[in-house]
């Protein structure tokens, strides 16, 4: 505990300073003291232990839409480098995104559908390959990794891309589908909203998708040294909480032109494509992720289970 208290003086005001910049008027975030002292800080004590200075540990963060991911990673982030003196390198799998000129060749040879960036096989996963790769090196050398911008849908030109200077201690990969798992082909076949019914009426896009995850996306997250699981209550709240999002994306980015910010419905339709794997992360994700966050519907971390791994 007294650890816990020097760590928490140490970098409280730089956390705060991130969390302040990532209210709105509507949506304050409550119990910081509370989600840091409890959570975060010991959860980064479990981190250090890990830690290996010969190679970087790779350490993968999951959860549905709108569950904090960015916000947990940048914050452990802070705490981290911080207190623990350690170089971190966060990355969301949402910059390793196709762009919009490789999913649309996508959609027009595979299946319509891959044009919505999300599923597995709308991302360039050998950019993840070669990554994880290179910052195992005994000599790295500086790498560049795309960054993705959401409001136009579409990467960032290269000088806004992410550098990579120096060899990381801790690499952290969040997503909402990372770690996720492939389904057996009987439970793909049975649609479970509209858009599978309607657009996926001969099972192409949950095929496509399915493969990826057996082969391409299991080889990238065999990698992950550990796996941490945010879990919300139902889809039904990822859903608000996305809508959230969006709304935050806007105000953000209203500057901008070509935006492709979406309406309610818009974030509705959208989420259909990433229900089956959410709900099936909802059911296994907990078994075999090494530590579980429970969220509450307020967004708060309210309980965490650490696995003996």
């Amino acid at each position: 505990m007294k650890f816990v208290e020097e760590c928490y003086r140490k970098v409280k005001p730089n956390c705060f300073k991130f969390i302040s910049s990532q209210e709105t008027k509507e949506n304050k975030f409550k119990n910081k003291d509370r989600m840091l002292k409890k959570f975060l800080i010991p959860f980064c004590f479990w981190i250090k232990s890990k830690v290996d200075k010969k190679k970087p540990f790779i350490l993968g963060l999951a959860g549905g839409q709108g569950t904090g991911k960015t916000t947990v990673t940048t914050i452990v982030t802070i705490i981290l480098t911080k207190y623990f003196n350690l170089k971190v390198f966060k990355i969301s799998i949402d910059d390793f995104y196709k762009t919009r000129k490789e999913r649309l060749a996508l959609s027009r040879k595979i299946h319509p559908l891959l044009m919505t960036r999300g599923v597995p096989g709308t991302h360039d996963v050998n950019l993840i390959s070669n990554l994880f790769k290179e910052v195992k090196k005994n000599k790295f050398t500086k790498i560049s990794i795309p960054k993705f911008d959401k409001s136009v849908d579409d990467r960032f030109s290269k000088n806004k891309w992410h550098n990579v200077s120096s060899k990381p201690d801790v690499i952290i990969l969040e997503g909402w589908c990372v770690g996720a798992r492939a389904q057996s082909i009987s439970q793909i076949k049975k649609p479970i909203n509209s858009l599978e019914r309607t657009k996926d009426f001969d099972l192409k896009w949950r095929k496509f998708v399915n493969l990826k995850l057996q082969r391409e996306y299991k080889k990238i997250f065999s990698q992950l040294n550990s796996l941490i699981y945010l879990k919300a209550k139902n889809f039904k709240i990822l859903q608000q909480w996305r809508i959230k999002q969006e709304k935050k994306l806007w105000f953000n980015s209203k500057k901008k032109k070509n935006l492709k910010i979406m309406s309610k419905g818009d974030v509705i339709n959208f989420m259909q494509t990433y229900q089956r794997i959410t709900q099936n992360m909802f059911k296994h994700a907990p078994k075999y992720a090494s530590i579980i966050f429970k969220l509450d519907s307020k967004h708060q971390i309210n309980s965490a289970i650490y696995k003996k791994k």
